[in-house]
């Protein structure tokens, strides 16, 4: 069964800025990674922009209406906080970037893919109901997830992230609804200095791995195969959406982790392992961080090729 690539042009537009490390040039990086003969039978499709319905199911429509409002003139930028801007380009961007995630779901649940992966920008899994941060503007992941209840009658569904920075707007999102589950693996400390073991949700329904500055591949397999994993065994959910940043890779500048290319091939095959075990093999994998673009490229390739089966 084919492996589904949902991508835009539109998502190259989104501009932060000089120096700022979301660039365009990451999707790029990930684009290229995926042009080689392997990738040859991936099922290429174009995102559609998320409608208003599909946001809202997560944002207050206040906030989609502000986030969509904004439409600086080219070549300038407004900034919602510190780390997080919008040029021209960025409400395109945003919405494909949450309409890929939307469609991927569309696609696994349909059945004509068993798999897909979102190589869109921005990223999505700092942005909280009613606050843009992180770089993200929209949460796609938690937009994904509600969109599978929504419209496909998905009782349970597991959020998986394990992007190297914590994601809190997901969580903050999920928690509080006992038929989510969202487990994340990052450094701790480090930004956004949410993510301890401790926050476990509504109804146990939160898993969080804290690991500390300079681990490695064996506590980032341990993170997973001892922990994480088990735990989505036995809520068995009917999805699962994967939060994919590739930032806790040695070469990365935004943190001090060391795994390796290697370790993420070796996640992404026993995240696949887990789908068949628990889904029927549905599961969506959205693109999150991941800001040193040899890292992004190795990473994403092998976490493809894992969704892919080769």
């Amino acid at each position: 069964m084919t492996t589904a690539l949902f991508t835009h042009p539109a998502c190259l537009d989104h501009d932060n800025g000089p120096g700022h490390p979301e660039r365009p040039d990451r999707l790029r990086a990930v684009l290229r990674a995926l042009e080689g003969e392997a990738f040859a039978t991936l099922a290429r499709e174009e995102a559609p922009e998320a409608t208003p319905e599909q946001l809202m199911r997560v944002h207050p429509e206040r906030y989609v209406e502000a986030i969509l409002s904004i439409a600086p003139p080219p070549g300038e930028r407004v900034m919602l906080d510190p780390d997080t801007g919008m040029s021209g380009g960025s409400r395109a961007a945003a919405l494909r970037s949450a309409g890929a995630a939307v469609a991927a779901v569309d696609a696994v649940m349909q059945g004509w893919a068993r798999a897909a992966f979102c190589a869109t920008r921005p990223p999505g899994h700092h942005a909280e109901a009613a606050r843009p941060m992180g770089f993200c503007l929209f949460s796609n992941a938690a937009i994904a997830a509600h969109h599978a209840r929504a419209v496909w009658g998905v009782r349970r569904v597991a959020v998986l992230d394990f992007d190297v920075h914590h994601g809190n707007g997901s969580q903050a999102i999920l928690q509080d609804d006992p038929d989510f589950f969202y487990a994340s693996s990052h450094e701790m400390p480090l930004y956004p200095g949410t993510g301890h073991p401790s926050e476990r949700g509504c109804a146990e329904n939160v898993r969080n791995v804290a690991l500390e500055p300079f681990a490695g591949g064996p506590e980032f397999r341990a993170a997973w195969g001892d922990v994480i994993i088990p735990e989505v065994d036995r809520f068995c959910p009917g999805l699962i959406i994967v939060s994919a940043g590739f930032d806790a890779h040695a070469r990365d500048p935004l943190a001090s982790l060391r795994v390796q290319t290697p370790d993420f091939s070796w996640l992404s095959r026993a995240l696949v392992e887990l789908a068949d075990r628990v889904c029927g093999g549905r599961i969506v994998s959205l693109l999150e961080g991941g800001y040193d673009l040899i890292a992004l490229a190795e990473g994403a390739a092998v976490h493809v090729r894992a969704l892919m089966r080769i």
